[in-house]
């Protein structure tokens, strides 16, 4: 079965993650970093698999989606091979 993918975000260059404020109970704190990969959702209809793929640049440095798309595309067969051989699985079922 092919693999579908999606993108979980959109990239910016930077991911914003949010914690627990150590002074303030309740309270978060947003922590905002450089980062050079986009979160991809992969599926072949059964096992879902996500994982973060290295984004492209054109020659002048910016972010090129058409090219970034293609290596997701390029990623896709990989997870569709590992998926194959049994690498990647679905999650166990909790017992409860």
């Amino acid at each position: 079965m092919p693999i579908t993918w999606e993108k979980l975000e959109n990239f910016t260059g930077t991911r914003t993650a949010s914690m627990p404020d150590p002074d303030n109970e309740g309270q978060t704190i947003d922590s905002v970093s450089n980062c050079n990969d986009i979160q991809v959702r992969f599926t072949d209809g059964t096992i879902t698999h996500e994982r973060y793929v290295n984004v492209c640049y054109d020659d002048e440095g910016n972010y090129d989606e058409s090219a970034t798309d293609a290596r997701i595309e390029e990623v896709g067969l990989g997870v569709s091979h590992k998926i194959a051989v049994g690498t990647i699985t679905a999650p166990a079922e909790d017992p409860e």
